[in-house]
């Protein structure tokens, strides 16, 4: 072993030059398994990781899920300096929460949400994708059409959902994971996206909103949430029911109000009640953040909402998970600080 002498005593030089690949850590493949019996040098540890994950595909070269896999070298800086830091202490990290209060805000003017003014009454919240999101909003539909039928002494024990063949397949992890049949309109030759017309045929007394897709994992098409809106907008006239609409904007929230600014599909429609957006998508950041926007505070369900005496103060929180981490809500706001709304 190579030493040096540092102020008077000796100690384990750190510019020795060792390889890894010679050293006695590496003679025995690591039980894949199980716990090693023994540690390990950092350096060892590292090499091992770090080349058995050169078998992995290279991320700027992955067009299969079309989530953001570059960000520049100072969004990297912002996002490795939060990394230690967890979202859910928000009397711990203020700031933090300020800016997922800021980047909430954007969004909902972005989408046109009535709630969304200077006072900061936007309603909305950072998930962990748009999975989480589609989560939260259905359990926010479910909840609010149980409360009603309730009231009017009504079964509520078979809520559905209408929505595209098409759809995500967290889609089909809502209803399954939460107890809601999943009415899908078949898809038909040439026709690729939800038809407005059949979805609003589907709906009964029973369904608890309709989900239209804003940027098709198939092809990528806009499904016409205006014509949805006009046609569920009669037939709740007829029914006396007031069927809402979900959008489910992963791919296209952060396209449509920048190159297609007058496309009415978000909150300027009158049934649209909440709309969740990938922020790991073509909200420029890495994976995994989402946003759930609602239009505003009545449709979010009271009871749905904790409020958690955790490190002294009161944290209301509307999410699946609990701990998560800041550096992708820190990275959301960099991004809308960065980029802007400029169209070049």
């Amino acid at each position: 072993m190579v030493l040096s002498v540092v102020q008077g005593r000796e100690e384990e030089s750190s510019s020795v030059v060792s390889s890894v690949f010679a050293s006695r850590y590496v003679q025995d493949p690591p039980p894949r398994y199980k716990m090693p019996e023994k540690s390990i040098p950092k350096e060892a540890a590292y090499q091992i990781v770090h080349d058995e994950l050169l078998l992995d595909g290279i991320p700027r070269l992955n067009l299969a899920t079309f989530v953001t896999t570059w960000m520049e070298p100072e969004c990297n800086k912002l996002m490795a300096e939060a990394i230690n830091k967890n979202y859910v202490d928000m009397d711990e990290y203020p700031v933090t929460t300020e800016l997922q209060n800021r980047c909430v805000n954007i969004i909902a003017k972005l989408f046109n949400a009535p709630s969304a003014d200077q006072t900061k009454q936007a309603v909305g919240v950072g998930t962990v994708g748009s999975s989480e999101a589609i989560m939260l909003a259905g359990l926010a539909f479910k909840k609010k059409w149980q409360n009603k039928r309730k009231a009017q002494k009504k079964p509520f024990d078979k809520p559905n959902i209408v929505t595209g063949a098409n759809v995500q397949v967290c889609w089909e992890k809502f209803a399954r994971y939460f107890e809601v049949e999943l009415k899908e309109v078949k898809l038909r030759e040439g026709y690729y996206v939800m038809d407005p017309v059949k979805a609003v045929e589907m709906v009964d007394e029973n369904t608890i909103c309709v989900a239209a897709i804003l940027g098709s994992t198939f092809n990528g098409e806009f499904e016409d949430v205006k014509l949805l809106n006009t046609l569920l907008t009669q037939k709740n006239k007829r029914t006396g029911w007031d069927t809402p609409i979900h959008v489910d904007a992963a791919s296209g929230g952060f396209v449509a109000p920048f190159l297609y600014p007058e496309l009415e599909w978000d909150f300027r429609l009158p049934l649209v009640k909440s709309i969740n957006v990938s922020g790991h998508k073509y909200g420029l950041v890495y994976a995994g953040v989402g946003w759930a926007i609602w239009r505003s505070k009545e449709e979010l369900p009271d009871e749905l909402i904790f409020h958690i005496n955790y490190l002294g103060g009161d944290e209301p929180t509307f999410t699946l998970n609990f701990s998560k981490g800041s550096s992708q809500v820190i990275a959301q706001y960099y991004q809308f600080l960065r980029m802007g709304f400029e169209v070049n």
